[in-house]
């Protein structure tokens, strides 16, 4: 909707939606509509609220597909239960039109993070890597497929208790089984750099596409532009995408197998997203770690802290670098290679050293050798004063 049509209805700050829901102030925004960050009056608690594009004025056809979309949308986010995806609270009806009312997450984007730092450390891409995927193949497993994995979804808590949680967010042109088809499904929808080649030849995506966006998005934050480069004729950069003309890698190290795995062109030699899973996780923690080390906790720098990038005390600087799309102010692409030319890693990351929470038993363990001893000195104690005892008594 547009600044003077929300004007006509009413809508910004202090609008109650569904005399429930007061709007706060506006969180972003783009083409499908606007998020607010709103308060719950009910709950009393924050919440991220999606205004979708208005349908006033739309034909009767185009504004009952709009809501459909977002229904669906609401329906796919509502499946899926994970602490990697932002959670689908409620759909709002307001003068019969759907809001999205979602799990409210002070964040940036990893897009947002590539104006702070041009590039990502692989060791922190991995564990990023490796917690999408876990909430990505528990989205397959319940028969949902994203379609629109990139750097502006991936969001990093940047400040609170939840300072470093990664959670994959928009499900706005997800598909799940059983959905019915519209009009829109004969258009690709997505964004282009971030497509893997069978749906750049205009086939469905699946879960495999989904892996290969995926495996894109981590490849652009390490290397600094994704796979296929910058263009901004999205004709020819679409073309490259549907020949698989992928850049090889310099800057992934250990990340490199991984990631070049899912970048697969033929999707059936591509990883399930929960391989891909394992893939990055181990690239992360190396041959003696498990995937559940990571998941549920912030992601870690090299010296074991939350990286400065994903603070919210490191401010957002301004720059032209549009991530998400094929206008960006990054350098020049390098031209394109064989994938054998990619430089293997040598040796796997070394996982920062990090203070587990202690225990009770561990604080009983750590005190036992000052018990002993104190219990020790008290029957040395008792056995002088028995001797003492018994040498007075006549």
């Amino acid at each position: 909707m547009t600044d003077s049509g929300q004007a006509i209805r009413g809508i910004g700050p202090e609008y109650l939606v569904a005399g429930r829901y007061r709007l706060r102030h506006k969180l972003g925004g783009g083409g499908m509509g606007a998020v607010w960050l709103a308060r719950d009056t009910l709950l009393q608690r924050d919440v991220a609220v999606k205004q979708v594009t208005t349908t006033v004025g739309l034909d009767p056809d185009e504004a009952r597909a709009v809501r459909e979309r977002t229904m669906r949308e609401g329906r796919n986010a509502a499946k899926l239960t994970h602490p990697h995806s932002i959670a689908m609270y409620d759909v709002a009806l307001e003068s019969g039109e759907p809001w999205l009312v979602m799990e409210y997450v002070p964040s940036r984007s990893l897009a947002q993070a590539m104006n702070i730092a041009e590039t990502l450390p692989p060791i922190e891409v991995a564990q990023v890597g490796a917690q999408v995927a876990d909430a990505l193949a528990a989205a397959h497993h319940a028969g949902i497929v994203h379609r629109d994995i990139k750097p502006g979804n991936i969001l990093v808590a940047d400040r609170g208790r939840g300072l470093g949680t990664v959670k994959i967010s928009d499900f706005g042109i997800a598909r799940a089984k059983g959905d019915a088809a519209d009009a829109a499904d004969s258009v690709i929808t997505g964004t282009p750099a971030y497509f893997a080649p069978e749906v750049a030849r205009g086939k469905d995506p699946t879960e495999k596409s989904d892996v290969f966006s995926l495996g894109a998005t981590l490849y652009t934050v390490v290397e600094g532009q994704p796979p296929f480069g910058i263009d901004t004729d999205s004709i020819a950069l679409l073309h490259r995408v549907a020949k698989g003309e992928i850049r090889p890698p310099t800057q992934t190290g250990p990340l490199t197998e991984p990631l070049l795995h899912m970048l697969e062109p033929d999707p059936a030699r591509r990883p399930t997203m929960a391989q891909a899973r394992d893939e990055l996780a181990a690239a992360a923690l190396g041959p003696s770690g498990g995937v559940e080390q990571i998941m549920g906790q912030p992601i870690y720098s090299a010296t074991g802290t939350v990286p400065a990038w994903a603070s919210h005390g490191t401010p957002l600087q301004d720059s032209r670098r549009s991530i998400g799309s094929t206008m960006s102010g990054l350098p020049p692409a390098r031209p394109a290679g064989s994938l054998d030319d990619a430089r293997r890693p040598v040796q796997p990351l070394v996982w920062p050293t990090r203070a587990e929470p202690r225990t009770l038993r561990d604080k009983i363990v750590d005190s036992a050798p000052i018990a002993m001893s104190v219990m020790v000195s008290i029957l040395v104690l008792a056995a002088v004063v028995a001797a003492i005892v018994l040498v007075i008594q006549p």
